[in-house]
């Protein structure tokens, strides 16, 4: 058995320990049963204990000349624990850098790869200023595997993922096998929080689908009414929402102008406290476009100087343009009513909410 070497030089750029192999063999070998096999400090001066290449902060330093991508600088390998673990007090634990090649490269047959924990940062950080790769990148090689690419899991109330982007996709996925490309699940039965989350604080949409949208359950619309877009009248003044609409001679909508107009189409959505939920039919168009509700809750604009409305009135169209007035004669209401009123309006001109019923 050899007998243990330790090395210490006072001389400068002297390493303490130095070994050196011109063949195939293990230039220097630590091990131990319990102890560091090999730990090398790096102080203040030029050298350092243990030596693979000059740096005076650095405690252990591996260098490889090898063009070879599978030759080490620094080789650790663990049978139980870490092959190499790097701690630091102030810095990073263990900082990797390429010019090529992978900063920091892990493989693992049973366990994880690359492991990365943290009290109080991040505990994986990826930046790259190349405009063609990824800053952190997970790639699930195994066709066969359900393993993710890449998994996130948080244990309490924040997000298991968050991504970013300041001029691209903050996520995006693409596949093209039988599974989604973006899946989202929530596996508690009793939670109330969604499967998939999306929100815009401007006017685009939330959610943007290219092809059919299968749902299995139900669809629930915190909005009112149901309308659909219809082309209106050239050059005629933008209407407002609560407008009481009908269809002229070539097809196209204008507001109401005359009492119990059998070509009455519906009221303009969006007025007061409601909102269409749906929109149908939205198309670009040289003509001007509004939605008009055809079924729910709607605002309408109502006209009460012929006779007080009340819940429950029959609407139809008044003579003050874009009004609706109770319905106070059935005959001539046959085919020109509108809805109910589900507010009253004693006298005058007011905006009161209505269901779309058209009769």
């Amino acid at each position: 058995m050899s007998t243990p070497y330790e090395g210490d030089s006072t001389t400068q750029f002297v390493p303490g320990v130095k070994g050196t192999n011109a063949r195939e063999g293990i230039g220097l070998l630590g091990q131990s049963v319990a102890g560091y096999g090999v730990m090398g400090e790096g102080g203040p001066g030029t050298g350092s204990d243990a030596l693979g290449y000059h740096n005076p902060t650095v405690g252990v330093v591996g260098k490889t000349i090898s063009e070879n991508s599978e030759a080490y600088g620094v080789y650790g390998e663990g049978t139980f624990g870490a092959g190499v673990r790097g701690y630091a007090a102030g810095g990073d634990g263990v900082q990797g850098a390429s010019e090529k090649f992978a900063g920091v490269s892990g493989q693992s047959r049973e366990s994880t790869g690359v492991r990365g924990t943290s009290s109080h940062g991040e505990g994986v950080h990826g930046e790259t200023e190349s405009g063609t790769f990824a800053a952190v990148a997970g790639i699930q090689l195994n066709r066969e595997s359900s393993g993710a690419g890449v998994y996130g899991e948080h244990h309490g109330r924040g997000p298991a993922g968050f991504f970013k982007s300041d001029s691209g996709e903050g996520v995006h996925g693409e596949t093209s096998g039988l599974f989604a490309a973006v899946a989202g699940i929530q596996l508690n039965p009793r939670s109330t929080g969604a499967g998939i989350y999306g929100e815009h604080r401007g006017e685009g949409p939330a959610g943007f689908f290219r092809g059919n949208v299968v749902v299995t359950k139900d669809i629930i619309l915190t909005n009112a009414d149901c309308a659909e877009e219809f082309d209106f009248c050239a050059g005629i003044a933008t209407l407002g929402p609560g407008t009481v609409t009908v269809i002229d001679d070539e097809g196209f909508l204008r507001g109401s102008e005359q009492a119990y107009d059998k070509r009455v189409a519906g009221v303009i959505s969006g007025a007061g406290s409601y909102k269409p939920a749906i929109i149908l039919d939205r198309q670009e168009s040289p003509n001007t476009r509004l939605p008009v509700a055809l079924v729910g809750k709607v605002y309408c604009k109502v006209d009460a100087q012929y006779a007080p409305i009340t819940f429950g009135d029959l609407l139809t169209s008044s003579s003050m343009p874009g009004h609706a007035m109770k319905a106070c004669d059935p005959l001539r209401a046959f085919g020109a009513v509108i809805g109910k009123a589900l507010g009253p309006l004693k006298e005058g001109q007011g905006l009161i909410p209505i269901l779309i019923a058209l009769q």
